[in-house]
């Protein structure tokens, strides 16, 4: 804990400098960390939930690689609720050069909301921007993904396979006047084996700025896993902290 304090602590004052607005020539690295959550104490009861994300994106001329990982725990009283991770590592290959372009992309998942106590998945496929710009962005891809979980059951047990599946994302931002951002990114991922096997991720968040590199940020994030039936949905408040260099 004190460890992931510090490196929290080094990002936020790395963060205070004054940060570029976009890519460049000059400027090809970006972080971003946002913390948010809720907290609901009452006579009675007490419950809490945060949700941190750390990601790193490196931009050169004709690839993109992004890193993105996420912490969501909650308590409610003395029972656990939430203690999700998720680690993935994405690159796109002529993005920012033609409409068309490749990606390829590795996950790592561990939820105890959802009943999984490991799933990874590895694949790639192309995208197409339908709009890439620096106040906007909409892009959708698809692909396929090669994926082994090892699950726990509504029934309790449990339940190692692997299985193929169709990933489909649609991602978007929305950057109205260095102000206010719109973002989301939404994937739907069935198994090619067997349609009622699926998986939806979705994560949306709307930001205000307070500084060029701190916002205000209000976050709806929503997870479904059909061959466990659970699923979560976290609307949190709170802060998000960023810098070009």
């Amino acid at each position: 804990m004190k460890r992931v304090t510090f490196y929290i602590v080094c990002l936020l004052l790395l963060s205070c400098t004054a940060a570029h607005s976009q890519f460049n020539d000059s400027t090809h690295y970006h972080v971003k960390y946002s913390t948010t959550g809720i907290i609901n104490k009452t006579n009675d009861a007490r419950s809490f939930v945060l949700n941190n994300v750390l990601g790193f994106q490196i931009n050169k001329d004709k690839f993109s690689l992004n890193s993105s990982n996420a912490w969501i725990y909650g308590r409610q009283g003395s029972r656990l609720t939430n203690n999700d991770f998720t680690t993935a590592l994405n690159l796109d290959y002529l993005k920012d050069k033609q409409r068309l372009y490749y990606w390829a992309l590795a996950t790592f998942t561990s939820s105890y909301s959802l009943k999984i106590n490991y799933q990874f998945q590895a694949g790639g496929g192309i995208g197409y921007n339908f709009i890439n710009k620096d106040a906007a962005e909409l892009v959708v891809s698809d692909g396929i993904l090669y994926e082994t979980s090892d699950l726990k059951l509504a029934s309790g047990e449990q339940d190692i396979y692997q299985t193929v599946r169709n990933s489909l994302r649609i991602k978007y931002r929305w950057d109205v006047n260095k102000l206010v951002v719109l973002e989301g990114m939404h994937f739907w991922q069935p198994s090619l084996q067997r349609f009622d096997d699926y998986i939806i991720r979705s994560v949306s968040s709307l930001s205000v700025k307070l500084r060029s590199w701190l916002s205000l940020t209000a976050a709806l994030t929503y997870n479904k896993l059909s061959r466990t039936d659970r699923e979560n949905l976290l609307v949190n408040f709170g802060l998000t902290a960023e810098k070009f260099f």
